[in-house]
């Protein structure tokens, strides 16, 4: 028995305490002729997961209805199926909208069936992708609500998924999820559910795809991957809402790469070549440069060198075609040097370490923000490694371990210590100066 989030975001929304829904609805009960005698402990166990016996789940629908002005259906409240609601992709945009906003709230409220959820594989991981490519595509996204959005609402939502991105990059997913979530239930959540045209929806879609998105990433750097995967879903709803081919395609960027840390890489394949070719002309240089990169180390882990290399290429010619200025924010990750750090991952897993060595090296000398610093610095240091130049290798992990200070990300602790390990392993001099510094940097508790 999994906790009710819709019923409980409802109740939210509604400004309804558990005891004012007890008596609300024993008294619509006595409108039906029934003698209901429910407190607030009744509506704590239908928050837990109990469903309510007879006609109480249409009563509250009905109570519910009255309260928040508008038609609330047993799946609005949690009562229509069994469990809690994951998102769906079929069902009409206003309840998508619910059952978002429900799991926002959830994660705001670090509910641990969430946090522990492990990433789904298979037909479930598949369908938000097939559809999001294929029809049927939403004909009017307007809604009518209490809160009239404006576009001064829209520079708000995307003036602070650029601060959340920024502050990603700088504090990490663990510090920076939170923040983003709450902004997501406070402020874009009303806004979702508010009164707008289709013209102005399409962009408020837009904008909270982006945010969605972020969210999904920091998840994602929590090692939270069931989480980070539905929040990469619902990023791909909207992105399907606002009728921007563009964005769906990065959020599938986002999924090919999570594919890829979970070793589903015929997926990542499956989904790279999902967005490539729905998004077509919409699919920026940067992104085709990210996606086909990605793509090559997928062909590599698989052993099939041949189709590794011509994604190579692809994604060399593509970045190549990259104009700054002329891309969409969320494509701001591909700087430069990106490619070189994803194709340097490719050749090592196909043993090219001299190949490897060169890109990496590049990747290194490139200027980039932080994060990505610690990244490219990862890699050169394993592949320093495994050309038999530990010492280098350790300096290099030292440099990265500096680099990697004040950042709160499970991912990046994961690779401080594969590298630590590594090095211990290797039994070079300068291992132990690189290792103090790893170790102060994971000493601080997350």
């Amino acid at each position: 028995m999994q906790p009710n989030t819709l019923l409980d975001a409802l109740l939210d929304e509604a400004g309804m305490s558990h005891a004012g829904l007890a008596a609300r609805v024993n008294q619509a009960g006595r409108s039906r002729g029934l003698a209901l005698r429910y407190e607030h402990t009744a509506v704590a166990r239908w928050l837990k997961g109990q469903r309510p016996r007879g006609q109480v789940p249409d009563l509250i629908c009905e109570v519910l209805g009255a309260r928040l002005r508008r038609p609330v259906t047993l799946d609005d409240t949690g009562f229509g199926v069994a469990g809690d609601c994951a998102v769906a992709h079929g069902t009409p945009l206003a309840g998508f909208v619910e059952r978002a906003t429900a799991l926002w709230r959830s994660d705001e409220q670090q509910r641990p069936h969430l946090l522990g959820a492990p990433a789904v594989t298979g037909t479930p991981a598949v369908v938000p992708v097939w559809e999001w490519e294929n029809p049927p595509e939403d004909a009017d996204v307007s809604r009518d609500g209490c809160t009239r959005v404006t576009p001064d609402d829209m520079e708000m939502l995307r003036a602070a998924r650029a601060h959340y991105e920024q502050m990603y990059r700088k504090a990490g997913g663990v510090a920076t999820r939170s923040r983003i979530v709450g902004f997501l239930t406070r402020e874009a959540a009303p806004l979702l559910r508010g009164a707008y045209n289709d013209a102005l929806g399409r962009q408020l879609h837009r904008a909270a795809g982006g945010l969605v998105a972020v969210a999904g990433i920091c998840a994602y750097d929590s090692d939270a991957h069931g989480l980070a995967q539905r929040y990469f879903h619902q990023a791909l709803r909207l992105a399907k809402a606002s009728g921007d081919r563009g964005l769906g395609a990065y959020v599938i960027a986002l999924l090919v790469n999570q594919s890829l840390f979970t070793g589903e890489f015929r997926q990542a394949v499956a989904f790279a070549e999902a967005a490539l070719r729905a998004a077509d002309r919409q699919i920026t240089p940067a992104l085709a440069a990210d996606l086909h990169a990605m793509q090559a180390k997928a062909y590599a882990h698989l052993g099939d060198g041949a189709a590794a290399v011509r994604c190579i290429r692809r994604a060399e010619a593509a970045a190549e075609r990259i104009r700054p200025g002329r891309e969409p924010d969320e494509t701001g990750y591909v700087q430069p040097g990106l490619v070189n750090v994803q194709v340097a991952e490719a050749l090592l897993s196909l043993g090219d370490l001299a190949g490897a060595r060169e890109n990496a090296t590049a990747a290194v000398r490139t200027p980039a923000h932080d994060r990505g610093r610690v990244h490219r610095l990862a890699i050169l240091s394993q592949i320093q490694l495994r050309q038999g130049e530990a010492d280098l290798a350790a300096c290099t992990a030292a440099e990265m371990a500096e680099r990697a200070r004040g950042m709160e990300s499970r991912r990046l602790r994961d690779r401080l210590r594969e590298v630590r390990e590594r090095l211990a392993a290797s039994g070079c001099g300068e291992a132990g100066r690189a290792a103090e510094l790893i170790d102060a940097a994971l000493r601080v508790p997350l």
